[in-house]
């Protein structure tokens, strides 16, 4: 029934302009249709008439959009159907049967002349609230009822309490009664009068008649009718309805609500409020939250969407005193100039703080473009800088509220946030810088479970996430901004990782410490995955993955994994960049010391490493699996309950059989290169090798398929998929054997792809021996790892010698 549905959210008070153009806000709706979850979904804002329809047959409520005059909504007035106005400016339907429809007035003036419309099709008279009976009951009950038009009222006397609350219990269950029952308590004014014999059984102290009112006002509250409560909350009435409710039969003693309210809550008016319609809009406010929180027993399940206009009453309040605040320039000017005035005192800064984060808290219950105006607004007022002002100060309750402000912010819009740090870098040091802030907060959290470090992180991964940055015609949002954060911020999110890890073992591993390194862990390991060359060559330049391998001897097994979750995602992009410095620093060793302190214990720790040693087998990464033999393979030769190791083994030694065999293995790479094409840029590199290759190698008739002897043990046991398989993966590791680059910037060239025979002459291929294998430390064909950067003479020679060739 559409009376025990919440109702959908009104408009809130707009200008009248939209599109450039001034509009007729008296008509001014906002269209909405009920979804399966029972939540109201906004179907566009338009501007609604009446009239006669020729295909309806019959006079119909016509939305036409004012974006583009397009119809929104086409409806025939049925003179069965029961409408219902709510709340001044609303007006709720059921089209179908699963389909209802509701029209938000932004005036009130609006509403009424169509409200009117519909009550002139039907033949009803404009007062009521709803035009048609609801029709849920039984065959019998709707017969009784026929015979009484009205409900007829008992007296209203002290003596008929009881009667009283026996008719409205008895008519709770029927949803007809109900409305008859609504319809006779508004039109008698009787509320004010059973207030009024509250009172009288105060001073006599009648427990009796003061336990049957409580049952007459919680029952009127379960009518759920938006008139009655309009009444009851009403300046006059709201104490004494709070009063009625103290006096629950089933408790032993009356409860005390309306000395709280009285004289425990105080209303903080942070910033004198001169509309005195807002100010009593809040009082409202408050006290109906409080009767629906603490008052009102917690309704059953049957009640509850009994309950769903007292919802709705609150719900709206919210939203219209956001929207008149938001109007009241002078409030909100005042607001943040004293936030930001350093001679303001910490106690009134804190309420300042407070407030600004309830008003947040509030536009949440705002439509999505209501929510855009009110940040808006905020954001012209300079919250942001406000926020970093705040920030900056030593009290942490202020410091924690400006937070929460701030993650409505960074979840509203992180583009708008990361548009104003970058702005504000050109003019200050980076001490200040709000996202700097904003880490050493996380940093200094001194919560044991780290409770807002968690938050800040959050912020921190939503900040720096690529996915949700913008990119336009004249500028990348994803560019600038990484370019800023690693510039201006890295340094001080790594700080405590760095200063914790300049021995071999963590300085410091208690639990907390160990809870915030491996958030920040989590968040490096985020952007290993997500940002490209700035995350690399920060690594690279800064030591940070060997840094991070100190933490594989925490005493904190959750912190030694994550330590290896960070590596694992390195060697997971199968970047030979990295795996160069992977090489060259031996980091394999502190996840080598790691597995062998282990033990035989099989946990998390244990599967983990295996798994790394797995990748580099299945995926056939060369030079981390000739670099992990030639140096840990005593240590690990022992480990067979798993193959792992042997299989790595089996890999370096087929790697070796076609080093010293170079002729037939480039034959069967470029044969293969021409199968398993990826890009335009392989291909031509490719096809300038097939015709640069000498006649004289391709007349000796060479096999151009592997050669039979090849050794067996692995190849017998695979099946055709896997021989494809493995060579395709083969193919792809190859073609990353030589790089050539130029280290100029800090960035890196674009790296040229090649494969020579054995007949090519040049200096790029000196790799016939074992000892340098592609990519290993000393090995003269890894001419971009760090400690030996190529330089711009080197290259050129070497374009030239191809270019020769």
């Amino acid at each position: 029934a559409p009376e025990q549905r919440s109702a959908p959210p009104a408009i809130a008070s707009q200008s009248g302009v939209a599109g450039g153009r001034m509009t007729d806000t008296r008509r001014r709706v906002k269209v909405y249709t009920l979804n399966e979850d029972r939540q109201w979904d906004d179907r566009g804002t338009g501007h609604v008439s009446s009239c006669y329809v020729e295909r309806l047959k019959g006079m119909s409520l016509l939305v036409r959009a004012e974006s583009d005059g397009s119809l929104l909504l086409e409806s025939k007035i049925n003179p069965n159907t029961a409408y219902q106005k709510q709340q001044d400016t609303l007006i709720v339907w059921s089209e179908a049967e699963n389909y209802d429809l509701a029209l938000s007035f932004q005036e009130k003036a609006g509403c009424d002349e169509i409200w009117e419309k519909i009550c002139q099709v039907q033949g009803k008279d404009p007062s009521v609230d709803i035009t048609q009976d609801l029709v849920d009951e039984s065959e019998e009950e709707r017969f009784d009822d026929m015979s009484s038009p009205g409900l007829e009222l008992p007296s209203c006397e002290l003596s008929r309490l009881e009667e009283i609350a026996e008719l409205v219990a008895s008519s709770l269950p029927s949803p007809l009664r109900r409305e008859k029952l609504a319809l006779a308590l508004e039109n008698e004014g009787y509320i004010k009068k059973l207030l009024e014999i509250f009172h009288v059984c105060e001073d006599l102290e009648n427990i009796e008649g003061l336990h049957h009112l409580y049952e007459i006002i919680k029952g009127i509250f379960l009518l759920n009718r938006t008139a009655l409560f309009e009444v009851m909350f009403s300046e006059e009435c709201i104490m004494d309805v709070i009063g009625c409710l103290e006096y629950d039969p089933s408790l032993s003693q009356s409860r005390k609500h309306r000395e709280f309210l009285t004289k425990t809550a105080k209303f903080k008016e942070v910033i004198p409020i001169s509309d005195p319609e807002l100010k009593q809009k809040i009082h409202q406010t408050y006290r109906v939250q409080y009767i629906q929180d603490m008052v009102l027993p917690t309704p059953s399940v049957f009640e509850e969407n009994m309950l769903s206009t007292l919802h709705s009453f609150i719900f709206f309040n919210k939203v219209e005193i956001v929207g008149m605040l938001q109007e009241d320039e002078k409030f909100l000017t005042d607001l943040f100039a004293q936030l930001t005035d350093e001679a303001t005192d910490e106690e009134k800064r804190q309420e300042l703080v407070n407030f600004l984060k309830e008003f947040c808290a509030f536009s949440q219950t705002l439509q999505p473009q209501n929510r855009d105006a009110f940040f808006k607004t905020l954001s012209n007022m300079g919250i942001l800088p406000a926020l970093e002002v705040i920030l900056g100060m030593d009290d942490a309750q202020v410091r924690s509220a400006a937070t929460d402000i701030f993650s409505y912010l960074v979840e509203y819009n992180p583009s708008m946030v990361r548009e104003f740090v970058m702005q504000e870098a050109q003019q200050n040091d980076d001490d200040i810088l709000l996202i700097n802030l904003i880490i050493e907060h996380m940093i200094c959290d001194t919560d044991p479970e780290l409770g807002g470090a968690v938050l800040l992180m959050g912020l921190l991964r939503t900040l720096v996430d690529p996915e949700n940055m913008l990119a336009t015609a004249n500028k990348t949002e994803k560019t600038e901004f990484l370019g800023f954060f690693y510039k201006h911020c890295m340094h001080v999110l790594t700080a405590p990782l760095l200063a914790n890890t300049t021995e071999d073992k963590p300085s410091k591993d208690d639990f907390q410490t160990a809870q915030l390194l491996a958030l920040i862990l989590e968040l490096l390991t985020f952007c290993v995955e997500h940002h490209t060359y700035h995350i690399k060559n920060y690594i690279i330049n800064k030591d940070i993955l060997r840094r991070v391998l100190v933490l594989m001897a925490s005493k904190h097994a959750f912190l030694a994994l994550c330590a290896l979750r960070f590596k694992r995602k390195i060697i997971g992009l199968k970047d030979e960049f990295y795996n160069r410095y992977i090489m060259k620093s031996f980091l394999f060793e502190p996840v080598v010391k790691a597995f062998l302190n282990n033990g035989s214990r099989y946990n998390l720790m244990n599967s983990a490493i295996i798994e790394m040693f797995e990748f580099i087998r299945v995926e056939d990464i060369k030079s981390l699996t000739a670099h992990v033999i030639e140096n840990y393979w005593k240590a690990l030769e022992d480990v067979d309950y798993v193959q792992t190791f042997k299989g790595l083994k089996l890999r370096f030694e087929q790697q070796r059989e076609r080093q010293d065999n170079p002729k037939l293995d480039s034959m069967r790479s470029i044969l293969r290169n021409h199968r398993y094409r990826r890009d335009a840029r392989t291909l031509e590199d490719e096809e300038e090798m097939w015709f640069n290759t000498d006649e004289d190698d391709m007349e000796d008739g060479e096999a151009v398929v592997p050669p039979s002897d090849k050794p067996k043990n692995d190849e017998d046991i695979m099946d055709p998929i896997s021989k494809f398989m493995e060579r395709k993966k083969l193919k792809e590791s190859e073609e990353k054997e030589v790089l050539l680059k130029t280290n100029l910037s800090g960035r890196q060239s674009p790296s040229f792809k090649l494969s020579f025979s054995s007949g090519t002459k040049s200096n790029l291929t000196s790799q016939s021996s074992a000892s340098n294998l592609p990519g290993s430390p000393g090995s003269p064909g890894s001419p971009g790892s760090p400690g030996s950067p190529g330089s711009v003479s080197k290259s050129t020679s070497q374009m030239a010698a191809i270019t020769t060739k």
